[in-house]
Parts: structure tokens; C-alpha cells; sequence
């Protein structure tokens, strides 16, 4: 008998998509475009970026260039992001060209909702960054919820493009985690099955991470389900990442250490496509 679930929680990167192959597409470009453009050697770059990552513990940051100090040296008082406006248009252009979901996960998603069984997401990635990539995939109504971080500050002296009641969706639920309060914390996860009045028996929470995710579902005792057809840890892309990470040292130490371990063992996985869970399970409604 499969089990029976009637409710779903995902993580999104490199879970719905991959996120380590579009941030270091997008970013490489800018980078690529920053070097050429400024004459600064990539390595003072790389460092300064690093830091600026580090700062606001991220590594999305939509004003990262008018922050970097060798930039601002040369260009004092200007707008920088017109300045460099060609990198920013690079970012851009390489994102656009890699932004797509992973196979199967839109079919499955709509085969969930219609079957009842509603599918909540949980990520780490700050609302703005989440809401573009949710927006632009066309997944607005197909989950019910998403949790995520709040964003970053706004600098006093910068503004974002458009006012922030642009940023919203428009049929799934946006909700705030606590502020500091990061995966593989279980209450947090348990929080949400509380709050979307589910059975944690009856919970499947999806995600690509072993540490992170797998570890925090066991810890929860909702069903864990290794997203591995996302994994990228061992990947060239995830080293740019690791180089440029807002992580501390211990963190990625750590992330090495317990995957070469393999001391986390997932109880299902997705080895193919995320479209996997439908033949893994039995999904009905809430109320089932």
C-alpha cells in the first residue's frame, strides 16, 4: 500500500528548478561584464562581492553593484547601476535564458490540486528573489502557500524598481518566517503543518538538500522525500557558489563533511523527475 498523504510541502531550489544553474548563469555574466567594463581585477571583485554577500546574508542582493567599493571608487556619486547598466542587462539576459522549471514538476503540481491534496512551499530564499522566480514559472495558484525569509533591508539611499505592492501574487499565500530562524530547524516546519491544519502522519515535505531538508523532515517525523534529481553539490556551478557563498566556513565544512559521510539516509527519493511522488504515493484531500 502506498502511504496515504494529504498535503504537501516543497522546497523550491533545486527542487522545482534549478536554482544553483541560474544564479551562477546570471551571475557569471554580470561578473564576466563587470570585470571588462571596470578594469578591476575579478579577485578584488570576487572579495568585495563576497563580503557584501556575507554583510546581508544573502548571495541575491539586487544593489550588490552600487555597493562594491572599487566600483564606487571610480565613480563617485554616480549611479552605478547606470554606469553599468551592460551588466546588469548580461544578468538579466542569462537568467531569462535558464529560468525554467524542472521537467515533469508543472504536470505534477496541477495533477496534485486536482486530486485535493494541497502543496505548501517552503524556502530560504528571500520573497523578492522568490517572487520573481515564482511569477515568471507560472506556479501562482498552484501551491497554496509559501513561506519564505522576509527580504533584506532597502539602503536609505537606493530604491527598488517598483513599489512593493508589485511584488505580490495574486492566489497563493504569502507567509513570513521568523526573522534568523533557518532549515534544518524543525519547528519551523511543524509550524507550517500546525498552521495549514494537516496531520504529520499524513505530510510529505520534498526537498534536495540531505542536511537541510531530509534532516529537518526526520527531525519533524513528517514523511522526507530527497529531492535527488536537484542535487548539485558536486557540481562546477556549486563551486562558484561555495567560492562567493554568504555561508560561514563551518557551514560549508559541514555540507561537505555530511554528504561524503553519507550519514543522512532520505525514506524516498526522487532519483528522475519530481513527478516521481505521484507513483509514490496515494494523495487525497485534507479532509479525506
Amino acid at each position: 500500500m502506498k502511504p496515504q498523504v494529504s498535503l504537501v510541502i516543497t522546497d523550491l531550489d533545486n527542487t522545482l528548478w534549478d536554482w544553483v544553474r541560474i544564479w551562477c548563469a546570471s551571475f557569471g555574466a554580470m561578473l564576466d561584464e563587470l570585470v571588462a567594463s571596470s578594469g578591476v581585477a575579478r579577485e578584488t571583485l570576487e572579495r568585495e562581492i563576497q563580503a557584501v554577500f556575507q554583510r546581508n546574508g544573502t548571495s541575491e542582493y539586487a544593489f550588490l553593484i552600487q555597493e562594491l567599493p572599487s566600483l564606487q571608487a571610480q565613480h563617485p556619486g554616480e549611479d552605478l547601476t547606470v554606469v553599468y547598466a551592460s551588466a546588469v542587462d548580461a544578468f538579466r539576459e542569462a537568467r531569462r535564458a535558464v529560468l525554467e522549471l524542472y521537467p515533469t514538476v508543472h504536470d505534477t503540481l496541477v495533477q496534485l490540486g486536482q486530486m485535493g491534496c494541497p502543496v505548501v512551499a517552503y524556502t530560504e530564499s528571500m520573497w523578492f528573489y522568490t517572487w520573481y522566480r515564482f511569477s515568471k514559472l507560472g506556479l501562482d495558484g498552484l501551491l497554496t502557500t509559501v513561506y519564505s525569509p522576509p527580504d533584506h533591508a532597502t539602503p536609505p539611499d537606493l530604491e527598488r524598481r517598483y513599489h512593493d505592492d508589485h511584488y505580490v501574487l495574486h492566489q497563493t499565500t504569502r507567509r513570513h518566517t521568523p526573522p534568523g530562524e533557518l532549515k534544518p530547524n524543525p519547528d519551523i516546519l511543524l509550524r507550517i503543518v500546525h498552521e495549514s491544519g494537516a496531520d504529520p502522519q499524513r505530510t510529505v515535505y520534498v526537498g534536495d538538500s540531505l542536511l537541510k531538508d531530509i534532516l529537518m523532515a526526520k527531525d519533524a517525523c513528517v514523511l522526507d522525500v530527497h529531492a535527488k534529481h536537484g542535487t548539485a553539490q558536486d557540481t562546477e556551478a556549486y563551486e562558484v557558489l561555495r567560492r562567493m557563498t554568504h555561508w560561514s566556513t563551518q557551514d560549508v565544512e559541514r555540507e561537505k563533511t555530511i554528504i561524503a559521510e553519507d550519514s543522512i539516509r532520505p525514506t524516498f527519493v526522487l532519483d528522475r523527475c519530481f513527478g516521481q511522488l505521484l507513483d509514490t504515493f496515494q494523495f487525497v484531500a485534507p479532509d479525506s
